[in-house]
C-alpha cells in the first residue's frame, strides 16, 4: 500500500501542462500518460469499470459494501497543471520537521521560500513540507488531490469490511484552462453528488465561487511615420493604455480579497496598428458581476466615440458561475464535510473560492459538487509548497466522509 505522499511525488514527475485556447480535448497529448498510469494503478488496486476515454477522463468506481440504498458519492480532482508556470522535470525537496526558517529552494539561483512573505509556513513548524526546486511549480493543485482520492480509494477496496456507498472516481484534464467540465459525462459517470477535491491549506471547505468571464479586447490604431504623424496616427498601446487606466482602479486583484470583484489584465500584446488585450472579469455576486461586464462594454463604447467607431472591439463569454444556489438544496454536503473535520481535530474554514473549479461547472450541469482542501499553498508558481501531514489528513477526510455516505437514506 502507497501513502498518499509517495503517490504524490510519483505523479508530480508527469509533465500533465496543459495549453490555452485549444480547440481539442485534451489541449495537450501529454496529459494521457498520466492518465495511463492512474487507470493501471486503479486497476492495479480493485478498482471497477476503469477507462480512459478519447477526452482523457479517467473514470472507476469502487463497489459498495452496504445494502441500503444511498446516494452515489463522486470524488473528482483533476491532472493538469498550470499554463502560467513550467511543470516539466519537476524535484520537488521534502524538508523534513521545518523549524520556521528560510528555505532555500535554489542556491545557483538565490531562490527562497520565506516565511516573512508566506506566513501560512509557520502553521507547519515541527512538521513536514514538499517545495520546488525554483524552476518549476510542484502541481500540488491538482496531483495532490488525485493521491489523496487514490489512497482513498486503496484503503476502502482493501477494506470491505467498512460500510460505504458506491464511489465514483474521475481524473479530468485540462481545468487549469477552464475545460475541464467540456467533455465530462455527467450521466454517465452517474454519481449523485460529488466533491472536487481541489483546495488549498487543511480545513478549507468551498462552495461558493466567481462567477467568471473572460474578455479580448482587441485595439485598432492607424501606424504612421512618427516623424509626419500629427493628427493621423492612432497608436493602438497608448489607446489600450487608456482603456485600463478607465476601469476601477481598486477592482484590481491586487487590491481585493474575500468577496471583492476585480478586472483583471493577464496579458497584453500588440503594437501601435493593433494591440489585444485579454481580460478575466470576477466577483462573487451576481449583480455586481453584471454590473462591472457592462462598465466594461461602456468603457468600450466612450473610446469607440472618442477615436472612432470600430477602434474598440471586445469579446466576451461567460466561464462559470457561482455554485452556491446549486448547492444550497443540498447543505449536507457541507454539513458533512465539516462534521468530519471536526471530529478529525481539524478546523474547517469554509470561505468562498477566490477563483473556478470544475465543480462550478459541474454543478450547473446537474452534479452539486462544493470543493475541498488539499493542502496546499502558493499554486501555480515556483513557491509552491505542500505540508506531507496536510495530505496525509485530506485522505482520512475523504475516508470519512466515504464512511458517512452509508447512512444518508434519506437524502
Amino acid at each position: 500500500m502507497y501513502s498518499t505522499t509517495e503517490r504524490f511525488l510519483r505523479y508530480v514527475t508527469y509533465d500533465t501542462q496543459s495549453k490555452d485556447e485549444q480547440e481539442q480535448i485534451p489541449s495537450t497529448q501529454k496529459q494521457f500518460v498520466l492518465a495511463g498510469v492512474l487507470a493501471e494503478e486503479l486497476k492495479a488496486i480493485g478498482a471497477l469499470e476503469v477507462q480512459v476515454d478519447e477526452h482523457c477522463y479517467v473514470t472507476a468506481t469502487i463497489p459498495a459494501t452496504t445494502d441500503r440504498k444511498v446516494p452515489v458519492l463522486g470524488l473528482i480532482a483533476h491532472m493538469d497543471t498550470a499554463p502560467a508556470y513550467s511543470g516539466c522535470e519537476v524535484k520537488p525537496q521534502i524538508i523534513k520537521n521545518y523549524d520556521g526558517s528560510v528555505i532555500t529552494l535554489n542556491q545557483e539561483l538565490g531562490l527562497v521560500l520565506n516565511p516573512a512573505e508566506f506566513p501560512d509556513m509557520l502553521d507547519y513548524v515541527g512538521k513536514d513540507l514538499i517545495t520546488t526546486d525554483g524552476t518549476t511549480l510542484l502541481g500540488a493543485d491538482d496531483k495532490a488531490g488525485v493521491a489523496e482520492i487514490v489512497a482513498a480509494a486503496e484503503y476502502f477496496l482493501a477494506h470491505p469490511e467498512v460500510e460505504h456507498g458506491k464511489i465514483r472516481i474521475c481524473f479530468t484534464p485540462d481545468e487549469e484552462v477552464g475545460c475541464g467540465a467540456d467533455a465530462f459525462d455527467v450521466e454517465g459517470f452517474g454519481a449523485d453528488v460529488a466533491y472536487t477535491v481541489d483546495g488549498g491549506a487543511l480545513g478549507e471547505l468551498e462552495y461558493e465561487n466567481f462567477n467568471a468571464a473572460g474578455a479580448k479586447v482587441h485595439v485598432h490604431g492607424a501606424s504612421i511615420h512618427p516623424g509626419s504623424s500629427k493628427g493621423k496616427m492612432k497608436n493602438a498601446i497608448l489607446i489600450g493604455m487608456e482603456f485600463q487606466s478607465m476601469l476601477p482602479v481598486f477592482e484590481n486583484p491586487m487590491y481585493t480579497e474575500g468577496y471583492e470583484g476585480f478586472y483583471h489584465l493577464s496579458d497584453m500584446h500588440g503594437d501601435v496598428e493593433n494591440t489585444c488585450m485579454e481580460y478575466i472579469i470576477r466577483d462573487h455576486d451576481k449583480e455586481k458581476f453584471a454590473q462591472k461586464k457592462h462598465q466594461f462594454m461602456r468603457t468600450a463604447d466612450f473610446l469607440n466615440l472618442k477615436y472612432g467607431i470600430g477602434t474598440i472591439e471586445v469579446e466576451m463569454k461567460d466561464s462559470y458561475y457561482n455554485m452556491k444556489e446549486k448547492i444550497e438544496p443540498h447543505m449536507y454536503l457541507i454539513d458533512t464535510a465539516r462534521e468530519a473535520m471536526e471530529e478529525m481535530g481539524v478546523v474547517p474554514k469554509v470561505c468562498p473560492i477566490r477563483g473556478g473549479t470544475d465543480g462550478a461547472r459541474l454543478s450547473y450541469m446537474g452534479l452539486p459538487c462544493p470543493n475541498l482542501c488539499t493542502g496546499g499553498h502558493n499554486f501555480h508558481g515556483k513557491f509552491e509548497y505542500i505540508c506531507i501531514q496536510s495530505m496525509e489528513q485530506v485522505t482520512e477526510l475523504l475516508i470519512s466522509i466515504g464512511k458517512k455516505f452509508a447512512y444518508f437514506t434519506d437524502k
